[in-house]
């Protein structure tokens, strides 16, 4: 897949939610044209007509989590990548820019969803570097218990 086929060039801002002992809030997903193909992913999402990638992140933590932040909340971004993926019948290129935000834990609130999230979108869960580095369940990024340790 190179760039150039993709159906969808989008920029993305990607929030790693931390508790206070370091955990990750995770939301478990699946592609609604592969629902077999379920995974666990990281808050956040594509930025707007006129939004900031901050705009998006502050955005993108409420609709996924009910968690209000405000951009002072957001540390980075602590990672910049491209990665290119399928998504109900179409293939992403998405550049995507990681922030840290640093919050006790709490039960996330799914009620704010987008339509299409609402039908893929089913969990949430902490989860701890070494819990990643055990699982045998899909995760993106994939390296994401090695970026966990790096933003500590």
């Amino acid at each position: 897949m190179t760039e150039a086929a993709a159906d969808i060039d989008r920029r993305a801002a990607r929030v790693l939610l931390l508790d206070p002992s370091g955990r990750v809030l995770l939301l478990r997903g699946c592609d609604p044209a592969r629902p077999e193909h379920r995974y666990w992913f990281t808050v956040g999402g594509g930025v707007e007509a006129g939004e900031s990638l901050t705009e998006t992140a502050v955005r993108e933590v409420y609709e996924e989590t009910g968690l209000r932040i405000t951009p002072a909340d957001l540390v980075g971004p602590v990672r910049t990548d491209r990665v290119e993926f399928p998504f109900d019948g179409r293939w992403y290129s998405q550049r995507q820019s990681f922030f840290v935000v640093r919050a006790d834990a709490f039960t996330a609130d799914l009620a704010n969803l987008a339509d299409y999230e609402v039908t893929s979108v089913d969990a949430t869960r902490w989860w701890s570097a070494g819990e990643l580095d055990a699982t045998s369940e899909r995760f993106y990024p994939p390296d994401l218990a090695d970026l966990l340790r790096e933003v500590g």
